[in-house]
């Protein structure tokens, strides 16, 4: 502001103190009325800044974040992140939720507090593939492919030791949890019928290679339950390679929601509350985290947009073990190739052709045909007998 204009303010103030029109002042100033009665309201004898600018922000903004919550926002996000835990918006916001933040900010408001505290920094880089070609299946359907992971043994305080049979529709982002007392063939039959009492049954299912799942290794060609139950309800099994957990990423990291949001914040005595919690836990996740995979919808928003229509087992309670010995159906066992040239089927090796070394490739049961079929991508590379027992 110029020295001119906080002069003519000042003139015009006293001129029109002194008994001056304020016609002739406006006209001899080139100001409107409105500009002079301005300033002769602001006066003030005692206040040498009267004549000054003022900011025309507004004193109150009723929209503003108060500073507590920004604050707290922050001390959240760096207690996450230190923890090695997810510390983005959504995990922010329910970790709020749950200390009773009042009031509970949006994530869009979460994500621009990191933004303006520069705290949007990853812990780590995004995975880069290495180049080898991996036989990933196709899942753009609802329920079309179903990855699933058996946690624990957990335990309850007391301590009651517990497992926990969780799983994803990776289309869609649903998941469900389902707590077992113990990781016996019952247990893991009634495990995925509930399951699948809830998300619907899938086409595929993806496991890794624990014991609980293969069935046996002093009997690798048994059929392990989950293999039978798989079978007789058409699901093909797929058996992801041995120690890459990371094939199974979707649940995985279902997995560790499930761990910090829920097992690790919730403390219980007995088997009953757990299955309780488990249950609100999964609502919760599927009718209120959004994935960004899924354009910001939700698990179950993203369902009922597909207008998809789910098959459900068609008996509310699961089928007693042993299950009979399946005659049709195949699984798939999804390994890597190494420079021994081996390929283990649930320990059993298999010696295959050195075009293969350092390859994935799918070796598929045919129960019907007692075979096994090897494939290389989409390409058939060998056939050998597999007698089933």
């Amino acid at each position: 502001m110029s020295k001119d204009s906080r002069r003519s303010r000042r003139a015009a103030v006293k001129r029109f103190l002194k008994g001056e029109s304020p016609s002739v002042i406006c006209a001899s100033l080139g100001r409107s009325k409105f500009w002079l009665y301005k300033w002769v309201k602001r006066f003030h004898p005692d206040d040498p800044t009267w004549c000054d600018n003022r900011s025309k922000c507004p004193v109150n903004c009723p929209h503003r974040t108060p500073s507590e919550v920004e604050e707290i926002v922050k001390m959240v996000r760096l207690s996450l992140y230190n923890q090695g835990l997810f510390c983005g918006a959504q995990a922010i916001r329910w970790e709020m939720e749950d200390m009773g933040v009042v009031p509970l900010p949006s994530e869009r408001t979460i994500n621009r507090i990191l933004v303006r505290n520069d705290l949007t920094h990853r812990r780590t880089g995004r995975y880069e593939p290495k180049g080898i070609p991996y036989p990933v299946l196709p899942s753009g359907r609802p329920n079309q492919v179903h990855q699933a992971d058996l946690v624990g043994p957990r335990f309850l305080r007391g301590p009651i030791r517990f497992f926990s049979q969780n799983a994803v529709d990776v289309a869609t982002g649903r998941g469900a949890v389902e707590p077992l007392p113990r990781k016996d063939s019952q247990n893991i039959i009634n495990g995925f019928w509930h399951i699948w009492l809830r998300l619907g049954i899938p086409e595929n299912l993806q496991v890794d290679n624990q014991l609980s799942y293969l069935g046996s290794h002093r009997h690798p060609r048994g059929m392990g339950a989950l293999i039978r139950l798989c079978l007789r309800l058409g699901i093909e099994l797929w058996f992801i390679p041995m120690a890459e957990p990371w094939r199974n990423g979707v649940v995985e990291k279902f997995n560790d929601h499930y761990e910090q949001k829920f097992l690790n914040k919730v403390t219980m005595s007995r088997f009953d509350e757990l299955l309780a919690g488990s249950v609100a836990f999964e609502n919760r996740h599927n009718t209120r985290y959004r994935y960004s995979k899924l354009g910001g919808k939700t698990p179950l928003t993203a369902l009922s947009d597909t207008k998809a229509e789910l098959s459900f087992p068609t008996e509310e309670m699961p089928p007693v073990h042993p299950l009979e010995k399946p005659e049709t159906g195949r699984y798939h066992l999804v390994r890597f190739i190494r420079s021994d040239l081996k390929l283990n089927i649930f320990g059993e090796m298999f010696p295959v052709a050195p075009e293969l070394e350092y390859e994935y490739v799918v070796a598929t049961v045919d129960v019907k045909e007692q075979r096994i079929r090897l494939f290389l991508g989409h390409t058939q590379v060998d056939d050998f007998e597999y007698k089933l027992r």
